[in-house]
């Protein structure tokens, strides 16, 4: 056991030594968000009787810092963003309007979007983390206020898909992200395309005496 730790760590420390790292930041446009927040209890610990889901269509950007670190074939990768949907709303009951949620997401990247290939190449990745949503954001309706209707920030834990295209540092693909938590049942779903910008690797474009 200990000759396989051993070997274990030898060949990650390795693997480490010898990893590309690279910098920059990521934007994205979610087709479509959704967010279920938990439920509603009044001033008198009573149950209140309102929709807590929150759609929001194309119009829903992001964007945020990201690192990899790893080979042009896998490269492990950590981003947050800030991302916000202008016209998000409950159309069963309107309370107000816009939804916003925070995604820290750790991620594993196959071929073209290890974001550190400078060949063009189709590729997919795996990842998950912790997402903080929030709706009705602004022109809230004050009965709902009175009634004891509170948004705060909520929790969601996330897992993710995502495929697409990447060049040199620069990389766009389509997301699915599914978010539950189960103390208490909020949910939350995000697809849309997001892009990857690899800023080392762009400078490397612009550098005529770069072998990319």
């Amino acid at each position: 056991m200990k000759q396989v730790f051993l070997m274990t760590a030898l060949i990650c420390t390795t693997y480490i030594l010898n990893a590309q790292f690279g910098y920059g930041f990521t934007v994205s446009n979610d087709i479509y968000s959704w967010y279920q927040n938990p439920e509603s209890i009044g001033p008198n610990e009573e149950l209140l009787d309102v929709h807590e889901g929150n759609g929001s269509l194309l119009l829903n950007l992001g964007m945020g810092p990201k690192i990899w670190i790893g080979a042009p074939k896998f490269s492990f990768s950590l981003e947050a963003q800030a991302k916000i949907g202008l016209f998000g709303l409950a159309v069963k009951d309107f309370k107000g309007l816009g939804n916003h949620s925070i995604p820290v997401i750790g991620r594993l990247n196959f071929g073209g979007l290890s974001g550190l290939d400078k060949e063009g190449k189709f590729g997919w990745s795996i990842g998950g983390g912790v997402q903080w949503n929030k709706t009705e954001l602004f022109y809230t309706l004050n009965d709902y206020t009175l009634l004891g209707v509170d948004r705060n920030y909520f929790k969601t834990y996330v897992g993710q898909v995502a495929y697409g295209f990447g060049l040199s540092g620069f990389t766009i693909h389509a997301v699915l992200g599914v978010g539950y938590n189960p103390d208490t049942e909020a949910r939350s779903f995000n697809f849309g395309l997001q892009y990857d910008f690899n800023l080392p690797k762009l400078k490397k474009i612009s550098n005529p005496e770069s072998e990319l």
